[in-house]
């Protein structure tokens, strides 16, 4: 039918652009902060076009969810603006007669927030962890770069060193300054290399000197070495270490159904349900007075999904902490806002003002027709 494709034409095209923007500001922000983590040495800069797709595929379904709220309201209030509803009613045509238009349009894209909830969601969080937690676990030696000072994991020690090219373990020419409560040391050495012993790494310096002082007193102490070993890192840890819940799959949130991995749970599913709450919602958010050419349903809506959004992370921290159950959660909060956007759509479709002369003009018509 005209009705049906000329509707998903528009609602397509405004999907599109929609995505389009919020995407692009997604990634200049994603981007922004990943290279200062990156200048702060809390990630890799290998990483960061990694982590930045890694972060782009994690935001995705609330783009997707909210690019689609978008178009519906923006592509229906033109249609207001417009008078092209006004025909569309005048024609017999209700509001509820939009949608299985607009459901079917958006079937495509709730399906890709399905998949990317309940599966891409948690890879995407184990991956972005793995690395984080690679990096974490190298030593502040093969986090330096050469030629240029910078500080380590714990803030504690600055280190300089220029690097063996052929031994990543092995730096020459060290230069250490380290701060420690009450004391400052400062220590050099020819070179460097890593050791590991009782699962304990430890930076081994030969042929150099340290100068250490007391801050308290004043106190220098100048002592000259042949080795000399310094600790750098965390203790080596073999086994598998505990992932937070993000990062597991939704099998394994099914499987183990603990308060914070059903806290979990009904944020992915949240996701879900609320991409189809946000398109019946749009549907009576998007009427506006043709005479009126202003932005206010707008800006409602995008009120409307900041105020689900944040709900929706409400439902997942009650839960988490135990204070509703995850079948409640997802009861109080998506049956709410289902309830809601039916009752507004259905106002919307027989309680217009603005809408009662053309239904009252049509029913004078199907009259004057019935009594001839």
């Amino acid at each position: 039918m005209l009705f049906d494709s000329s509707l998903r034409n528009d609602l397509s095209r405004g999907f599109g652009a929609t995505l389009v923007v919020l995407m692009t500001i997604v990634l200049t922000m994603a981007l922004i902060r990943m290279l200062g983590l990156a200048a702060l040495g809390r990630i890799s800069p290998q990483d960061v076009v990694l982590l930045l797709g890694y972060t782009t595929l994690g935001q995705l379904p609330t783009m997707l969810s909210l690019s689609m709220f978008i178009a519906v309201v923006a592509s229906l209030s033109r249609m207001y603006r417009d008078s092209e509803m006004s025909i569309w009613f005048a024609s017999g045509v209700g509001l509820g007669r939009f949608v299985r238009p607009v459901l079917r349009t958006a079937a495509p894209v709730l399906m890709v927030v399905v998949l990317l909830s309940l599966f891409v969601y948690p890879w995407v969080n184990q991956r972005s962890a793995e690395l984080r937690e690679r990096f974490e676990r190298r030593s502040d030696l093969s986090r330096i770069t050469p030629g240029q000072f910078q500080t380590s994991s714990d803030g504690q020690r600055v280190f300089f060193i220029e690097r063996d090219n052929q031994d990543s373990a092995t730096g020459r020419n060290v230069f250490i300054v380290s701060q420690q409560p009450g004391h400052e040391s400062v220590t050099s050495a020819r070179t460097g290399r890593i050791q590991v012993e009782a699962n304990t790494r430890y930076l081994q310096l030969d042929n150099g000197q340290r100068h250490e002082m007391d801050l308290a007193s004043g106190d220098k102490t100048l002592s000259r070495f042949e080795t000399y070993q310094l600790v750098v890192g965390d203790r080596i840890d073999d086994s598998a270490t505990a992932r937070p819940p993000k990062a597991l799959s939704t099998l394994e949130l099914l499987r183990a159904p603990t308060a914070a991995y059903q806290g979990e749970l009904t944020w992915r599913l949240g996701m879900v349900l609320g991409g189809t709450n946000l398109v019946l919602l749009g549907i009576g958010l998007a009427a506006t007075h043709p005479r009126r050419a202003n932005s206010w349903n707008l800006l409602l809506a995008l009120l409307g999904f900041v105020v689900y959004y944040n709900l929706i992370n409400l439902s997942q921290a009650w839960v988490a902490t135990s204070k509703l159950t995850m079948g409640m959660a997802l009861l109080l909060t998506h049956g709410g806002m289902l309830a809601l956007a039916l009752a507004l759509l259905w106002w919307r479709d027989h309680r217009n003002t603005w809408q009662s002369p053309w239904k009252q003009r049509r029913q004078r018509l199907l009259a004057i027709g019935a009594a001839s």
